[in-house]
This record gives C-alpha cells, structure tokens and sequence, in this order.
C-alpha cells in the first residue's frame, strides 16, 4: 500500500491507475478506524480496482468547543488496518496541505442540514461538505463510501452531489456494531469502563421504538417518548435529541406514513454519540 501527504502526490498516482484504465473508490476518514471503516474499505476494494482512504481529522467540522485537539490518532494503526483490508492507497494530509492560510471558500446546504445533528453544531456540515467536496475534486473517484451511523451526513453527501452533479456514485453501508448493539465508532474510545456498559442504551431504545413501529404505531411523538422513557433508565445518559424523520427528506413528521429514520444523539458521560435505526413502513 501507498501512503501520500500531499495532493500532488494522490494526483500524480490516480493519474497513472486512470490511465490503465482503473476504477477509484473513496473512504473519506478522520482515521482512528475500526471495524466499520473496515468494512467501508472492503466494500470499496470489492467493487473497485484501486481503493483510496483518506485520514484527516477536519478542523472545519468541529465547533469552538468541540473535541478536535482530544480526537483520537493513531496512524501507525490505521496504516496497518487499512493495508490488511485492501487499499492501494492512504492519503493523510496535515491541515495545511487541505486548508490554505487565506482560505476562504465553502460548500454549505440548507434544509437537510438545519435538524438532528446540525441543530446543535451548526457549522457542522459546512465542514463536512468543504472536505469532501475538496476529496472529490482531488481524489477523482468513481465511487465514495460512507456509513449509514452518520445517517444525516449521508444524506448531505448524496444532496450535494446530486444538486452539483458531481460525478461520483455515493455508497451508503450499514451499521456495524459491538455484540451488545452499541455502533462502533471512533468515538467510543473516550468512555470509562461505567460509561461504556451505559452506552449501549442507545441501542435499545432505537430498538423499543422499532418495536413500536412494527406494531403498527403511527404516532411519531409516541414512538420518540417511548425512545426517550428508555433512555431515562439510564443515570449516565443526556440527551441531545430523539427524533422522528421522514427517511428521504430527514424532515420531522407527526404521522408516520412511509419510511421513517429514528435518530438520536445521547451525551453518555461528556462524551456524545449517535445512532439511527431506518424503518419500513409496509
């Protein structure tokens, strides 16, 4: 496997493997990965020639008072996970590579971002979106591949190539999660042993509501109450929202009528996670 830190570098070799004629897949990181990033590579290597990951914790997709400097880093780890899984190439550039001093240009979205997560960390997306969008035009790939745990961002990345008709098909895959339902994440490094037997309530309250649904409940508010009352059993756990959306446009609803996404993010301790559970409504 390859390892570049500059963008001249990641040019300069996708424009080899494009002129053999080689297909690109994309796995946009912020590193410290585990099993679901694993398992983003392994789709990607399937279906491509030439796999590429991206580490880079983004300074653009964090708040004033949010984790950046605490997010965890291990190159050296992710180096290894990403060559056992397949990839030809690891980009992982230092901010300044992906951010010049005077900088000063953005890709932002309305509506799908204004909710769930993007209610309250409001320049969020902004970042998201600029980093990407930025990949996109650096790596060239002919496909992207993110997880449906970050159901919203998802749905950003999918809007914002559909309506700038970026040449890029986006893959959403799913969850992978611990033996007792917690999803993985990078994340979950920052709880304490108390914290982390707390944290698969979150789980189990997505899975109450799910239950619900399949009951044949179409009151939304009943089902996010329902989602909350187990959430309040646990001591460690501090809601930031539980919602009810419509699964395409992530608009709230009151009578659920098709396809619902149930999403939250729970404070466990002073760390923040998130989890989403997509329902079918026959």
């Amino acid at each position: 496997m390859k390892q570049a830190e500059t963008i001249r570098q990641v040019r300069e070799q996708i424009s080899r493997w494009k002129g053999d004629g080689l297909s690109i897949g994309l796995v946009p990181t912020m590193g410290y990965l585990h099993e679901g990033h694993e398992s983003l590579i392994a789709a990607s290597v399937q279906q491509n020639d030439r796999t590429v990951v991206s580490v880079f914790v983004n300074p653009m997709q964090f708040g004033p008072s949010e984790d950046l400097q605490a997010y965890p880093r291990d190159l050296q780890r992710d180096a290894a996970l990403c060559e056992a899984a397949g990839a030809a190439l690891l980009f992982h550039p230092q901010p300044e590579e992906m951010y010049a001093p005077d900088f000063c240009s953005f890709v932002d979205m309305t509506g799908l971002t204004e909710g769930l997560c993007g209610k309250s960390r409001p320049t969020h997306f902004r970042g998201v979106c600029t980093v990407v969008m930025k990949l996109f035009q650096i790596v060239q790939p002919d496909r992207a591949y993110f997880g449906q745990k970050d159901a919203q961002q998802l749905a950003v990345i999918r809007r914002m190539v559909r309506d700038l008709d970026v040449p890029v098909e986006i893959v959403g895959c799913p969850i992978v999660r611990e033996a007792d339902g917690l999803a993985k994440s990078s994340r979950n490094s920052y709880l304490s042993v108390p914290e982390r037997r707390a944290a698969p309530v979150l789980y189990r309250a997505l899975c109450r509501g799910r239950e619900l649904l399949e009951q044949g409940e179409r009151d939304a508010d009943r089902v996010a109450r329902a989602v909350r009352d187990v959430l309040a059993q646990e001591p460690l756990a501090r809601i930031d929202y539980v919602s009810v959306v419509d699964a395409g446009s992530l608009q709230p609803v009151s009578a659920v009528e098709r396809d619902v996404l149930v999403a939250l993010a729970v404070y466990i301790g002073n760390t923040r996670l998130i989890d989403n559970i997509t329902c079918q409504i026959s």
